[in-house]
């Protein structure tokens, strides 16, 4: 089963990957629509392209704005049923639209996700998605099969589908009416949970997301910026808090004191464990927080105004993610309190 899906890639400076891993793309997406988005590439992605793939599209962007604008910018351009938002360092494998599709039939579902495993290891779960991604009570994201840092080994004890908070910029699937409906991405997030963000945005709507675990991809994760860059935990950091200030329907001011004291403890954790660059990247965040603060209220001001009253928070954790894995010693997300997720 096939239908009208656009496959978007979002490119800069990644012909490696794109010789890796569009092989897969072609050979297991044979009546799809296959884009690659360029963000300006100063490599010669394009020619790659065009000498060796004359039958995919092109859309070249303006600027590199990121992966928020980049994509933005180019699902403008494109008319289809569907998006599958991939990133260019995933290997497809043999039937892994079809359940992605049947599972969007559903008309209240807007997006899904596939199980994510690491392309270097292909029996652990990949940090960027895992099997579906989850938001602790202080909107700490983490996933079926990956808490932090610490992923799981697959052993098929997450291959149930299931309603989930949030699915993986790497490998989403979701309703281009939907995303066009709510604006796309946030482009002042640039890269980093921005999809995390549109999914929230979406579900204040009253829509699901889900996981998908029949189809499988392999990510080799860190493509475009390193999971140990300093620039990565600047915008992991900052990115949050801008998530919070617009979607949070609570009193925004004590829970973001309370994620402040949070990220100081973090802070100091770089500094002790010897990476005083990550502090600093920490510090950097909430300086740029402050900055646009003024802006995200608005925005969370003009989300308020929509008076959206069918959130579905499903998939929201009312438990504290740091508490289980730093006090109690939770590893897995299955050793995880599970009546304390909504459902």
């Amino acid at each position: 089963m096939q239908s009208d899906i656009a496959i978007v890639i979002l490119n800069y400076n990644g012909k490696i990957h794109l010789e890796n891993f569009l092989p897969s793309v072609v050979r297991f997406s044979p009546e799809s629509r296959i884009i690659v988005a360029d963000n300006q590439s100063t490599d010669d992605s394009i020619s790659f392209l065009k000498t060796y793939y004359p039958a995919i599209e092109i859309v070249i962007n303006n600027e590199n704005g990121g992966f928020a604008k980049g994509y933005n910018e180019a699902l403008s351009q494109i008319e289809s049923t569907y998006y599958l938002l991939l990133n260019s360092d995933i290997e497809v494998t043999k039937g892994w639209l079809n359940p992605l599709i049947l599972s969007l039939q559903n008309e209240n579902v807007a997006g899904c996700q596939p199980k994510v495993l690491s392309y270097s290891n292909k029996t652990v779960f990949e940090h960027a998605g895992a099997s579906g991604g989850f938001l602790d009570r202080n909107f700490f994201p983490f996933c079926r099969g990956r808490i932090f840092d610490l992923t799981e080994i697959d052993n098929g004890q997450y291959d149930n589908e299931q309603e989930i908070f949030w699915g993986s910029g790497a490998c989403l699937l979701i309703k281009s009416s939907i995303f066009h409906e709510v604006g796309g991405f946030d482009e002042d997030f640039f890269a980093h949970m921005e999809e995390i963000d549109l999914c929230w945005r979406i579900k204040k709507r009253g829509y699901s997301f889900k996981v998908v675990p029949s189809s499988v991809v392999y990510h080799v994760g860190g493509g475009t910026l390193s999971y140990n860059s300093p620039k990565k935990t600047y915008l992991n950091f900052r990115n949050s808090l801008f998530m919070i200030t617009k979607n949070y329907d609570g009193v925004l001011f004590l829970k973001i004191l309370y994620r402040l004291f949070l990220d100081g403890i973090a802070g100091v954790l770089f500094l002790v464990k010897g990476s005083p660059i990550h502090t600093l990247s920490v510090l950097k965040a909430h300086r740029d927080y402050y900055k646009k603060l003024p802006k995200m209220l608005v925005k969370r001001s003009q989300l308020k105004q929509q008076k959206l009253e069918n959130f579905n928070n499903k998939g929201m954790y009312n438990g504290s993610i740091l508490w289980a894995r730093y006090f109690k010693g939770t590893l897995k997300y299955s050793e995880l309190n599970h009546r304390l997720f909504n459902k």
